[in-house]
C-alpha cells in the first residue's frame, strides 16, 4: 500500500546534492584560501622583522663609532659619509633564487650643539612578493663619549 511512497521520500534528489556539494566545496575553498592568506603574512612578517634586523644592525654601528668633541684633536666619526648606502640580503631562508635585497638609507644630523646631540636615522627598504616596497625606520639620538 504505501511502501512506494515511503521509500521514494527517504532518498535525496539530485538537486540536494549538488547544493550539498556546492556547500562542500565553498568550505573547502575558503579554507584553502585562508591558508594561503596566513602563509603570506607570517612570510611577510619574517621579511619585515628581518629588515628590522638589518637598520638596527646599522644603528649599532654608529652608537659604536667615535665621537669625542673634548678629545684633542676632536673627534667625530659619526658622520654620514662613513655610513653609505648599504645594499643586502634579508635573513630568510633561501633555496635557489628566492633571495630578498634590502637597502639601508643613514640619515645624521645635528639636532644640538651645546649640549650636543645628533640624530641617526635608518630607513630599511625592501620588496615583497606583491612588488610593492615597505620600509623599516629606526631613529635614535646620541651624545657623545664621555
Amino acid at each position: 500500500m504505501n511502501i512506494k511512497r515511503i521509500s521514494s521520500r527517504k532518498a535525496f534528489t539530485l538537486v540536494e546534492v549538488v547544493i550539498a556539494s556546492a556547500i562542500a566545496a565553498i568550505c573547502v575553498g575558503t579554507s584553502v584560501y585562508g591558508y594561503v592568506i596566513a602563509m603570506q603574512r607570517a612570510e611577510w612578517s619574517a621579511y619585515s622583522l628581518a629588515a628590522q634586523s638589518l637598520a638596527m644592525q646599522r644603528i649599532e654601528q654608529c652608537r659604536a663609532c667615535k665621537w669625542d668633541p673634548l678629545a684633542f684633536p676632536a673627534i667625530d666619526e659619526l658622520l654620514a659619509a662613513n655610513f653609505p648606502t648599504q645594499i643586502s640580503i634579508l635573513d630568510i631562508p633561501v633555496s635557489g633564487t628566492n633571495v630578498v635585497y634590502a637597502t639601508n638609507f643613514t640619515t645624521i644630523q645635528t639636532v644640538s650643539v651645546s649640549p650636543p646631540l645628533k640624530s641617526i636615522r635608518v630607513d630599511c627598504t625592501w620588496g615583497f612578493i606583491n612588488k610593492r616596497t615597505y620600509t623599516n625606520t629606526i631613529l635614535t639620538y646620541r651624545s657623545p663619549d664621555q
